[in-house]
Parts: structure tokens; sequence; C-alpha cells
């Protein structure tokens, strides 16, 4: 009995002294939360006390704006919304290509022709590559002239000179007698013809001088145009291009980035228009801004179709209404041969051409239609292309001509 009794003591002391431990703590903690109320509460008067009645004086930190101030005020944008850095300031504006001047072109131009396929060329090396000329090399001299496009009339002329003079000297001197034939060759191809743009206007008369680019679809008229357009404006020439192609598609898209790479501007109208109607706004707009040349790009021919041939007619009458035309330039495929000739005589009869623009010079095409073309015009070939690059256009020479046909 009395060990239980000892039992129950212990087990009452425990938990009263557990009662006691347990007080001691929540008096402690409560403690130290009433020190650090009131701590912030003293910081706070501080804080009061320290601030100055009235309005709050400017600092670096803003003032604080009460609850009815910041409700009654707009909502503020949000600063995303703010425009970029890129779009405050407008794109610079596109600077217009450098065209290659005339002079530089020709050179660069006779060396491609040089390197070209051309059966003119190669029956001028054959000749000076022979041992003897006997009658069979003077033959077949004959045949592959006739067979470049030279024409019979030509290479009768050609071959007549060359025997003559051959006859004295022979090749024993092979750089006298590639002497002989570059001034043959030349004298062929005429070297008094006039080749430069006619671009003088009549006295009371008012500009711009207009130059119409004619030729059947596929010749590369509206490429021509555009580097045409190149050249002069190397030559510091103010330029407008008139896109009067409308019926073929992107014709007058084509011509007026050609435009936009030089700073030319283009006068174009709408898909299927009276191209004679855009000539005529062409030569307005170009006489307005006091440009010096107009060029028009006409719509390209069938010369086999006179309603269509007629239209060209129409197109000068109506541009001269406002400035003269001073050139009719006629492209033509250098590649096509015969039928180039062909081309030329009836757009001759259509028009007045004045000069002769032989494209694709560089590929397929045999040579001699320079001088053939020339001979069924009484016109110059003016300006030849050799190639795809928008320099690629380059004023003809004849002795740079005679010059590439013989490798030099």
């Amino acid at each position: 009995m009395a060990r239980v009794d000892w039992i129950i003591f212990w087990i009452i002391a425990g938990g009263v002294a557990a009662v006691i431990v347990a007080a001691a703590i929540v008096i402690t903690v409560s403690g130290r939360r009433q020190k650090a109320v009131g701590a912030g509460l003293g910081r706070q008067s501080e804080l009061d006390g320290a601030a100055p009645a009235g309005p709050p004086s400017v600092g670096p930190q803003p003032a604080a704006v009460p609850a009815e101030a910041v409700a009654s005020q707009p909502a503020a944008v949000p600063a995303a919304a703010e425009p970029p850095s890129d779009a405050a300031t407008p794109p610079a504006e596109a600077v217009p290509e450098a065209p290659e001047a005339g002079l530089s072109r020709l050179s660069r131009l006779r060396r491609r022709l040089a390197s070209s396929n051309n059966s003119l060329a190669r029956g001028l090396a054959g000749l000076l590559a022979s041992d003897r000329l006997g009658e069979e090399t003077w033959e077949d001299f004959e045949s592959t002239l006739i067979t470049s496009d030279l024409g019979v009339g030509p290479t009768g002329e050609l071959v007549g000179r060359l025997r003559e003079r051959f006859g004295l000297d022979g090749l024993a001197d092979p750089a006298k007698a590639k002497t002989i034939l570059r001034d043959e060759l030349v004298n062929l191809v005429g070297p008094g013809l006039e080749r430069q743009l006619c671009l003088d206007l009549t006295p009371g008369s008012d500009g711009p001088a207009v130059i119409l680019l004619v030729g059947v679809n596929g010749t590369g008229k509206t490429t021509t145009a555009g580097k045409l357009a190149r050249l002069l404006v190397a030559e510091g020439r103010s330029v407008v291009l008139g896109a009067a192609d409308t019926f073929r598609a992107a014709a007058a898209d084509q011509l007026q980035t050609w435009g936009e790479r030089i700073g030319v501007e283009t006068v174009r109208g709408a898909d299927q228009a009276d191209p004679a109607s855009v000539a005529f706004d062409a030569a307005k707009r170009a006489r307005a801004a006091g440009a010096d040349i107009l060029i028009v790009d006409t719509a390209g021919r069938l010369h086999t179709k006179v309603g269509l041939m007629d239209e060209l007619g129409k197109v000068k009458r109506v541009v001269e209404k406002v400035a003269p035309v001073t050139e009719c330039l006629l492209v033509i495929d250098a590649t096509t041969g015969q039928n180039g000739l062909v081309q030329a005589r009836v757009f001759a009869e259509s028009v007045a051409v004045t000069g002769l623009v032989l494209t694709k010079l560089d590929g397929s095409a045999k040579g001699g239609i320079v001088v053939a073309v020339q001979r069924e015009l009484g016109v110059p070939v003016k300006f030849i292309g050799l190639g795809e690059g928008a320099d690629d256009l380059a004023p003809f020479d004849p002795g740079q001509f005679a010059d590439g046909l013989l490798g030099d």
C-alpha cells in the first residue's frame, strides 16, 4: 500500500512540474512579442514626428498617394505599349546603284566576245592558222563567213580584199596578217557610221529627248530599256522610263524594278491599257520633271501582224505631241540570224528605225549579223549586249568588235 502511494505522489509532482514549465514558456514568448510590437510602434512614432505638415517635399522617393486620389486617376500605360525605337525612326532610303561607265564596259565586253563560241571568230582564226592559202582554204573560209550570217555580198567583199592583200605578203608574218584581217573587218563593219545616240533637240522644241524601243517579244527589249537607262545615268543624264508594254504580264513591274535600282522614275498604266496613252503620260511626266531623256518600252510586236505594227506608228505620233522622238531603236536577238533580218525589214517599214541593238551576242550568235543587218536597213548598230549582267550593254565600236573576234 505504501508503495502505491509513492507512485501516485511522483505522478502528481511530475504533472505539476510540467505545468510550471509550460507556463514559463508561454510567459517568455508573450513578453518577447510585446517588446517587438512596442518597438514597431515607437519607430512609427519617430517617423510620424519627423514628417512635416503640409505637402510633402520633393525627395529621392516619391510621396505616397492617398487611396482616393489613386482611384480617381486613370490607369498608367504599361511600358510595353510604348512604340519601339525603330518605329520612331524612319527606315533609311535605298541607295541607288552606281552603274558602270560606258568606256570601262568596252574592254570587258571585248574579252567576253573573244571567249564566246562564235562561228565568225572561228573562221577568222582558222584562216590565220592555215599553212598556205590555196583555193581549198579560201573556199572553206568563204563558206564559214556565209554560214555566220555575214551574207553573200559582204562575204564576197571581204574574201576579195583579203585575197588581194594576202596575195602579196601571204601569211609569212602572222602579226602582219592579223593586222590586215582586222583592218578589213573594221572596214566591212562600217567605221564611218554615226553610232552616237541622237539626243539633240531641234531649236524651239521642248524636252525631253524620247527614245522608243521596238522589237518582238523575247528579244530582251524591256531589259535593254533598263540597261540603257543605267548607261545614260552613268553619263550624268536624268532619265524617266515609260512602261508602254501593257500587254505582256509583269513587263511594267520588270521595268520599274530596273528604274528603282538606279533611282529613275517609271511611269506605268493599268494592265491592258492603251500603250499610246501610257507613252503620252510618260512624256508629260518627263517634261514636267525636267528630265533629259524619256525611254519608252513598247509592247512586243509580231512582225507578221499589220494591226500591231500600225500601233507603233500611233505611239510615236502621240508622244511627239509632247516631245520629239529623236531615236527609235530596234532590238534584235542576235541568235535569230536570218529571221532577225526579216523582222528588221518589216519594222523599218512601220517606224523610222534610227539604230539597232543586238542582244545575246555572247551566246550562239554567229557574229555576221552585225554586218548583215546594217546592210539590210542602212542604219548602224549602236549597242550590243553580251551577257545577263546589269551593265552588260555597251556602245558598239567596230574596232573593239574586230579585236574580240580575233581574240585580242
